[in-house]
């Protein structure tokens, strides 16, 4: 088992989702006992076109799908991070359970109000554009250290692994995969198929 790990997460994806809820869980279980780190990326900043302008560039309100969400995420691990792991499943849960638009700000509200969050808080930290500034350099970060190309990606050291988990809420097979990440002579395994 590594010392500790760090996660790319971003709320869109269904696979980060079925890892950051399984890893929340785990952490509140005590059955993952080293330090995780939730390092932001966005799909939206990984999906545009050479050359246009990034993300974090753009006017608050022409940034994309599901960046106000990283931003609040954000803004709640760094200035409230005993309410990270409540806001973070339940900004999961808005976007996959609900299918809510996780960009419009009376949700995001709405689920900062759910964790026992200030929304007007959150809301103002997010104005501040600290946010928006740490999404672009954890983004950046990931790409050219680790080459990172979607969550979740685990990271140990300088070795990252993407790892798509097909179900949440299995610990064990969480744990599993913590555990072959200090393998770094298994470049690739990954089935044909999936039995469903």
């Amino acid at each position: 088992m590594p010392d500790s790990i760090r996660v790319t997460w971003d709320y869109l994806c269904p696979f980060a989702r079925n890892a950051h809820v399984t890893i929340a869980q785990a952490l509140r279980d005590g059955a993952l006992s080293i330090p995780v780190t939730f390092h932001a990326f966005s799909l939206t900043q990984n999906h545009t076109e050479p050359g246009d302008t990034p993300i974090w560039d753009r006017p608050a309100g022409e940034r994309g799908s599901g960046v106000l969400a990283l931003e609040w995420g954000i803004a709640v691990r760094d200035n409230v991070p005993d309410a990270f792991l409540d806001f973070h499943v339940q900004a999961f849960a808005a976007r996959h359970d609900d299918a809510v638009n996780i960009n419009d700000i009376d949700i995001l509200r709405s689920i900062a109000t759910a964790c026992d969050l200030d929304p007007s808080e959150i809301e103002q930290l997010v104005a501040t554009g600290e946010p928006i500034a740490t999404l672009a350099a954890e983004h950046v970060e990931a790409v050219d250290r680790w080459s990172v190309f979607g969550v979740p990606t685990f990271i140990v050291g300088e070795d990252a692994v993407f790892i798509r988990f097909m179900e949440r809420g299995n610990v064990p097979d969480l744990l599993r995969a913590i555990e072959l990440l200090d393998t770094p002579n298994i470049n690739e395994f990954k089935h044909t198929a999936i039995p469903r």
